[in-house]
């Protein structure tokens, strides 16, 4: 138990100071730590890995990356604004535990739009589908919306024990600021297994 609330602890650091969009006039993420990975208590994988994300309700049908922690032990973020990204020091989608999938927000200077620009759109009921390398589709229903602040603790976005499946989407939220090269809120949605 012990060992799961610190890698909340740890990843909720990451989730709100760390998360941050690339564009052609920024790059990377501040440093974690370098070691969140030997915290990480990994189940017997049920599912693939995830390789597509489907939310209809606001049109996205996009593929997913997978990523770890940056060089500087960051949560790692999409390299394409266009996809989204699996965290895969989590469970995969589908299995027992949260995963965690993220997706950049805004608009960038080549004209892409963010993947999940428009995921405050969705409002609880609604369903979203991960679909894994063996063609093997997991749906997923929103429970509930949560805007966190970058200093806030958020440990219950990565971690879960209440041994069922969840599925949380992480995007950045609010206006631009140039100076601390970030947005100034993080836009949760979670999701249960259907």
């Amino acid at each position: 138990m012990f060992k799961f609330v610190l890698l909340g602890f740890i990843l909720s650091l990451a989730l709100l100071f760390y998360i941050v969009p690339i564009n052609s006039t920024q790059s990377g993420s501040a440093p974690l730590i370098q070691n969140a990975v030997v915290l990480q208590k990994k189940e017997q994988a049920v599912y693939g890995l995830p390789v597509r994300l489907k939310i209809p309700k606001i049109n996205i049908d996009t593929t997913l990356e997978h990523v770890g922690l940056t060089t500087k032990g960051a949560v790692g973020v999409p390299k394409d604004p266009t996809s989204a990204a699996w965290f895969n020091f989590g469970p995969r989608p589908g299995d027992k535990g949260s995963a965690i999938i993220t997706g950049h927000y805004g608009y960038w200077k080549n004209g892409k739009v963010g993947v999940f620009n428009n995921l405050y759109k969705l409002r609880k009921g609604d369903k979203l589908y991960v679909e894994d390398e063996k063609g093997v589709t997991a749906t997923f229903v929103v429970r509930e919306f949560r805007t966190y602040d970058p200093k806030a603790k958020a440990s219950g976005v990565f971690v879960s024990t209440d041994g069922k499946v969840h599925l949380n989407l992480i995007t950045c939220e609010g206006t631009w600021n140039k100076i601390s090269k970030s947005y100034p809120r993080r836009l949760v949605v979670f999701t249960d297994k259907e």
